[in-house]
């Protein structure tokens, strides 16, 4: 420091002596952070810690979270003593815990405990730290308001990087799209005309119906048996034939679009073909490989925005259709009906 500095930095403090104090203050108030640890088994730690503590004897923390998406199953608290079990009310949980006896609390930087949350759901949700009542030895006690929050995330392990990620993950998160099991998608596999079909029922929320369907391959107490009848019933799906569903036959393209117009009709009764534009020639260069029954609804699949081509100004109708195209035309549809 310039010792010519010196002098006027000592009348400062002589004359304006709470800023050495502010000062002070500053870099010994108590402070409170919220940290998380990269999720294991399907369960996330989050972490309490507490900065610059002074006598922590005991505490009561409230937190807020979704319990549609996490599952408190441990709190745990890092000072000797004893703790309260959890209140959870709604999305509010409350954890308690003190010292017992003539001892003193805790001082200084220390972890003051940990909470351990089951992801339930895909996405990203929140916990929040919001409040930390500290009570020190002499039973002495001070509320501080926090505010601290933190990102809890259940993703599939093989979207990094995805086109379709953001689209999938947003459906998982509402139980409306599934992986082949607790961590993988599988965007590029193959998707059948019974999967397809259940993920309709399930974004459109149709009700299970027990009207018998007519098709003879759809295995009565089988796990889509009750999608197909309630689709059916909606007038969403037909079967190949008048006695054929062909339920794990890979669903293409065309058939794709066609159901994504159905459920749209169905979904929107003030929705009319008329105000569609479906007259004007095809801008795709393999419009003729379009069965005559599903062009006009391609177009209209087009035209919604529900359904796009492939590379090349292609729509490839007769392809198999992937788990990320099905996952992707899904949440158009859902949020062209603003059901998203």
């Amino acid at each position: 420091m310039n010792r010519k500095m010196i002098p006027c930095l000592l009348v400062c403090l002589l004359c304006f002596p709470w800023l050495l104090l502010a000062t002070a203050s500053a870099e010994t108030a108590s402070s409170f952070l919220l940290t998380a640890a990269k999720p294991v088994d399907g369960k996330t730690i989050v972490t309490m810690s507490g900065k610059n503590l002074e006598d922590l004897y005991g505490y009561e923390a409230r937190f807020t979270f979704d319990p549609d998406h996490l599952e408190l199953v441990e709190a745990k608290s890092n000072l000797n003593g004893f703790s309260v079990s959890p209140i959870i009310k709604k999305n509010e949980i409350i954890i308690a815990h003190t010292k017992i006896g003539n001892v003193t609390g805790e001082s200084g930087d220390i972890i003051i405990g940990t909470l351990t949350f089951k992801t339930k759901n895909y996405g990203t949700s929140t916990v929040k730290w919001e409040s930390m009542k500290v009570v020190d030895r002499n039973l002495s006690n001070q509320t501080f308001s926090l505010g601290e929050s933190i990102s809890v995330s259940k993703g599939f392990l093989d979207l990094d990087g995805h086109w379709a990620k953001a689209d999938i993950e947003l459906l998982a998160s509402k139980n409306i799209i599934k992986g082949i099991d607790e961590d993988l998608f599988a965007p590029e596999a193959k998707v059948t005309r019974a999967q397809f079909t259940a993920l309709i029922a399930r974004a459109l929320d149709l009700k299970v119906t027990r009207n018998q369907n007519p098709f003879t391959d759809v295995t009565p107490g089988s796990w889509y048996e009750n999608e197909v009848n309630s689709a059916y019933s909606a007038g969403i799906i037909q079967g190949k034939t008048e006695t054929s569903f062909a339920p794990e036959e890979n669903i293409s393209r065309e058939e794709m679009a066609v159901l994504m117009v159905r459920a749209s009709d169905y979904a929107s009764e003030s929705a009319s073909r008329d105000d569609i534009d479906t007259g004007s020639v095809m801008t795709f260069a393999d419009s003729e490989a379009i069965s005559e029954w599903a062009k006009a609804e391609v177009q209209i699949a087009v035209r919604l925005g529900i359904m796009n081509g492939r590379a090349e100004m292609r729509f490839v109708p007769l392809d198999q259709a992937t788990r990320a195209e099905a996952a992707t035309v899904m949440k158009r549809l859902l949020t062209s009906l603003r059901l998203l």
